[in-house]
């Protein structure tokens, strides 16, 4: 049976305050978390949708080294772009704070002494890198070395940025800090530990026997951290920034951020309502339910119900509906790359088109899997679902309306067998939009909302009003009640998903009151109800603006990498004699062709001044093969011959590696004879 609740604590996954948000946050967070919150809200029940900016951790501190100011500036700047960007969307937080609150502090404070005077932590002594010039430990990241995989030379102590690999700072070759240049000494630290060893049994219990309703991603990932055993995490690390562990001897440490940072969910419910927040978490009639995206599925699933449940006297989560990866025109969003589409730019770009952004993001949500956003698909789903299906729709409405019946709703006749065939198509949609809500499944519910526009579009198409017109006012008054209606229908279906269109709509109709048990009613706008004169509602984004949206894009990562380019270092000395072993000539071209089944790989024939040679190179990214016969090139010619692809290849051509990662053949700059040396 399922358990009744009183009340719905959302909460949603803080955004780390080192830059703006971007729609890879909205799609995977903060949309489905607004539907969700305002369909609750609209049916009546007592909700709460908790937000605010994870201000603590490394990058920050990185950021801010990096920039010559303070932690506190860099998250004073993002946390004020971070918070109007949401308001300007209508994501509709009942608090968006933050977790450099002195509020956060003392709750994240108090959650760790109880825990800690429980004996709910284990103390641990270790030994981590230590910068001796700048008389710190080391974060992860405040170390670089050679990947021991790959062999990049510039990789991070948690992970290799060029392979992909994730690493243990103890895995570099060469490590070096990034705050002094030194190389890094091992020295023990204590801290303290979470056993989430100890909470194994009632977790598996809690999650794949009482939970199996779960997402598949959601409980998948739970299942595989569950059967591969659970290991005591670090809770504390050593660090100036963020809240200090309240405990004496803990000087120079904090809360390790992955701690503090759910805390702020409680802190800032605390800040909302200090006399009435304990409601919202403690009683076993609160539904508490986090979104967040899937990078953030064990801390919501594992971690932070450990903690809860460590305390004594939590709720834990009733639901964690987490959400795949967006990626942009096929490739990761990235931050650091600067590859994104970030909020505040979007919202000063497309003034008034908050919903177009709500409805793709919704439509193409990656709720299975990594979805991708196009602008073209942005632009086809404006043109032909919004403009063409939706708001073609409530314009027809609204023009035949006022046309005919000077802005007021005419009254309904006699009903036709049409008639109460389109009204009982429309009568079912309140189930099957909140069905799909309540399973959290917010890209089909919008499916089923723009199926009722499809359905008056059909119904307007099908009855031609405007011929009747010439005959049959009557009839003409019944068809128009009815469009009217459905009209009505779709001011509530759209509100979770496309508050201001909804509210629009609501304008255009007259509609003071409104709410989500109406919805399916054919008798919501009484007749004679005065309307307002029609407007558009969505209008046809052209290929000029997508087109300007996806050179800007390019053009920012081009910038962004040649700024960001640095070399790689220079290799260790070689003797001359080493040098001269290599025979480099030049040859000439005849053949070039692609290799089958290899995306990299190009087969040259080449005129060596002696004989011809076959040499396969890994440049049919950077070249059409047509482009380079007849040109000449640079090679190795005393390489060892080895075998690719089945194809024996003698020799190397010679390539520069441009910060972009392009190749560019090294040619001679003025012809010479096959076979010539390079000296």
């Amino acid at each position: 049976m399922e358990k009744k609740f009183k009340r719905t604590l959302i909460t949603t996954a803080l955004p780390y305050a080192n830059g703006p948000v971007h729609i890879g946050h909205l799609a995977g967070v903060y949309v489905p978390a607004d539907i969700y919150a305002r369909y609750l809200r609209l049916k009546g029940e007592e909700v709460l949708m908790i937000g605010g900016s994870d201000e603590h951790g490394v990058p920050i501190t990185i950021k801010a080294k990096n920039e010559g100011i303070t932690p506190q500036d860099v998250v004073d700047r993002y946390h004020s772009i971070i918070k109007k960007s949401f308001e300007d969307l209508g994501i509709s937080f009942d608090i968006y704070s933050r977790t450099t609150s002195d509020i956060h502090k003392k709750t994240a404070s108090d959650f760790f002494k109880k825990l800690y005077d429980k004996g709910e932590f284990i103390e641990k002594t270790s030994e981590q890198y230590y910068d001796e010039e700048a008389k710190q430990f080391l974060a992860d990241r405040y170390i670089t070395g050679i990947c021991p995989h790959c062999k990049n030379e510039r990789a991070y102590g948690d992970q290799c940025e060029a392979c992909g690999t994730s690493l243990n700072a103890t895995d570099l070759i060469n490590p070096k800090s990034t705050i002094t240049g030194a190389t890094p000494v091992m020295k023990e630290t204590k801290h303290w530990y979470l056993p989430l060893d100890k909470h194994e049994g009632w977790l598996r219990q809690w999650i794949l026997e009482d939970h199996k309703e779960w997402k598949t991603n959601v409980y998948g990932q739970c299942k595989s951290w569950l059967d591969m055993g659970l290991q005591p995490r670090a809770v504390s690390r050593d660090l100036d920034w963020g809240v200090p562990v309240p405990v004496e001897g803990a000087e120079g440490k904090v809360l390790y951020v992955w701690f503090d940072a759910p805390i702020g969910y409680i802190s800032n419910t605390i800040e909302l309502l200090p006399n009435d927040w304990e409601k919202w978490w403690k009683s076993e009639d609160s539904k508490i339910v986090h979104f967040i995206g899937k990078d953030n599925i064990v801390f919501h699933c594992i971690v932070f119900p450990a903690m809860l449940k460590a305390d004594g006297t939590y709720q834990l989560p009733e639901n964690v509906p987490s959400n795949e990866f967006l990626n942009l025109e096929g490739d990761k969003i990235s931050t650091s790359r600067n590859w994104a589409v970030w909020l505040h730019e979007y919202l000063e770009e497309f003034p008034g088109k908050q919903d177009v952004l709500r409805y793709v993001l919704t439509a193409n949500a990656p709720e299975t899997k990594d979805n991708d956003f196009t602008w073209k698909d942005f632009q086809a789903r404006n043109n032909n679902e919004l403009v063409a299906v939706l708001g073609n729709f409530v314009n027809r409405a609204m023009v035949l309306t006022q046309k005919y019946f000077d802005c007021k709703v005419p009254a309904c006749g006699e009903l036709t067998d049409y008639d109460r065939a389109t009204l009982a198509d429309f009568a079912d949609v309140k189930k099957y939009v909140e069905d799909y809500l309540n399973q959290y499944r917010f890209r089909d519910a919008l499916k089923e909302a723009m199926n009722l526009a499809r359905i008056g579009n059909k119904y307007l198409a099908d009855t031609e009003p405007w011929k009747l017109a010439k005959t049959d006012m009557e009839r003409v008054a019944t068809i128009m009640n009815i469009s009217l209606q459905i009209t009505a229908n779709l001011a509530i279906a759209f509100e979770p998903f496309l508050p201001f269109s909804a509210q629009k709509m609501r304008d255009f109709l007259g509609m003071d009151k409104f709410d989500w048990a109406e919805l399916g009613r054919t008798n919501i706008l009484a007749t004679g109800t005065q309307l307002q004169s029609p407007e558009l509602l969505f209008e046809k984004i052209e290929d000029s603006v997508v087109e300007a949206q996806v050179q800007k894009l390019l053009d920012t990562k081009k910038a962004n990498e040649a700024a960001n380019y640095k070399a790689n270092p220079i290799r260790e000395n070689i003797d001359f004699e080493d040098f001269m072993k290599l025979d480099i000539r030049v040859g000439t071209v005849l053949e070039c062709q692609k290799v089958p089944k290899a995306d990299k790989l190009l087969q040259f024939k080449i005129n060596d001044g002696l004989e011809t040679r076959t040499i396969v190179s890994g440049i049919a990214k950077h070249y059409a093969p047509e482009d380079l016969i007849g040109k000449q090139v640079c090679f190795i010619a005393n390489l060892a011959p080895r075998k690719l692809k089945g194809i024996m290849s003698e020799g190397m051509i010679l390539s520069a590696e441009n910060h972009d990662g392009g190749l560019s053949v090294i040619m001679p700059s003025r012809e010479v004879k096959p076979g010539s040396e390079v000296k």
